[in-house]
């Protein structure tokens, strides 16, 4: 390990809070991952095992909108609003121009779908159908993508023949709500044939060592009803994913597994369970998880909740969901929403576990409300200029920051009736 990455490393054991050693063994063992493409100077960021769990905000242009000056607006947001990871997931436009300018714009680790940008060249460049892709094409996209400095990257791998009959067999809801699952799936049924992405995982993981990309094994059969959840198929995939955790490890590829979906409460703790089992404790992924189907508009809220829960569990990387999710592609404010409901549930469940550093969060706030400190609760805020605006707004109005107790205020009572 030279002297650049062992200071990266121990820029990550010192804000989390452990030894370096613990790092190391961590990291060694699978449990932990590090951002860092080999070609790019990444913000020290590690995810899994006894640390801290992050938040991952999608961003990315659509068919339908693609303005590269508003997705770096969204990017500036996401950074503000504490978003530890970005994810492109751009699929109209110049995609190798607008992935260069968010790399150009952030130092944030960023991830990408290279399936995404196969789909682009071969279904509305070459206006084909996903059938015509060849694995070679998947490759060249996946080494373009690493060369220009993404970190990490979703490969929808888990689906095999197997799970497609397992799928066949479950008559689901939803039926397959991943876009990169959905089009292996068209792929496979029109060729005939296995998975290339899993018939040639060396080959990726190849790709993946030379460049140092962590790889996010995705749920291309996840569950996208809460009816559908913990369902055959979304199990079948996860054994198969867990299978080739071990392949990464051999070939020293840092790894980590996505998860649900649309969960409900009851059944988050189980997923978890099943992922850590399954997968050899690779740190976990997941969206989410929505707990009900019927939050359309407040999927943010939704989400928080199985977010908190995951995370508690043992999820180690929360995928921010926004207000705008099944309604259309997010603007700022939805971006700033998502962002906060996550890092919500995330510190949510620091808390639970016992992070001293979410608790001295909690310890100063506490102590800045108590003192009626109302700059010391908005520094201590997740969402600093929401809390000064509304501030300002109530002293305009009745020339203190707080109208909700005046002469009721239980902080002066108790104030008052302590000091006597």
């Amino acid at each position: 390990m030279d002297e650049k990455m062992r200071d990266f490393l121990k820029k990550i054991a010192d804000f989390e809070e452990i030894s370096f050693e613990e790092l190391i063994n961590g990291i060694k063992e699978g449990k932990i991952v590090y951002f860092k493409n080999r070609l790019r100077d990444t913000k020290p960021v590690a995810v899994g095992s006894n640390l801290t769990v992050k938040v991952n905000a999608n961003i990315g242009t659509s068919m339908k909108c693609s303005d590269i000056a508003l997705e770096l607006k969204k990017v500036r947001v996401c950074e503000e609003a504490g978003a530890d990871a970005i994810m492109d997931l751009s699929t109209g436009g110049d995609l190798n121009k607008i992935r260069k300018a968010i790399l150009n714009e952030t130092n944030l680790p960023l991830g990408t779908v290279p399936i995404y940008e196969v789909a682009y060249e071969v279904m509305l460049k070459q206006k084909k159908g996903i059938e015509n892709m060849e694995f070679s094409h998947f490759l060249d996209v996946m080494e373009r993508q690493a060369e220009q400095g993404v970190d990490f990257m979703t490969i929808h791998c888990g689906i095999t023949k197997n799970s497609l009959k397992r799928l066949e067999n479950k008559k689901r809801i939803m039926g397959v709500v991943s876009r990169g699952g959905a089009l292996l799936v068209e792929w496979m049924k029109k060729n005939g044939k296995e998975n290339p992405l899993y018939e040639k995982f060396d080959e990726i993981l190849r790709v993946a060592k030379k460049y140092n990309v962590v790889l996010s094994l995705g749920d291309g059969l996840r569950p996208g009803s809460t009816l559908d959840a913990t369902d055959g198929p979304q199990i079948e995939e996860l054994i198969t994913l867990g299978e080739l955790v071990l392949e990464c490890r051999k070939k020293g590829v840092q790894v980590i597994v996505e998860g649900p979906g649309h969960v409900p409460i009851n059944q988050i703790e189980i997923n978890i369970r099943l992922e850590k089992a399954l997968c050899h404790g690779a740190p976990f992924y997941v969206l989410g998880p929505l707990v009900t189907d019927i939050g359309a508009g407040y999927d943010h809220i939704v989400s928080a909740i199985g977010g908190a829960w995951a995370a508690y569990f043992g999820a180690d990387f929360l995928c921010y969901v926004t207000p705008a999710e099944h309604l259309h592609l997010p603007d700022m404010e939805d971006v700033k929403m998502g962002v906060i409901a996550s890092k919500i549930a995330a510190h949510a469940a620091d808390l639970a576990k016992g992070k001293k550093r979410a608790w001295n969060m909690e310890k100063e706030m506490s102590e800045n409300r108590f003192k009626l400190n109302w700059e010391g609760q908005i520094k201590n805020a997740l969402d600093p200029v929401l809390v000064r605006n509304v501030l300002e707004k109530e002293k305009q109005n009745t020339k203190e920051p707080c109208s909700m107790c005046g002469d009721l205020c239980s902080i002066k009572t108790s104030e008052r009736s302590l000091k006597k």
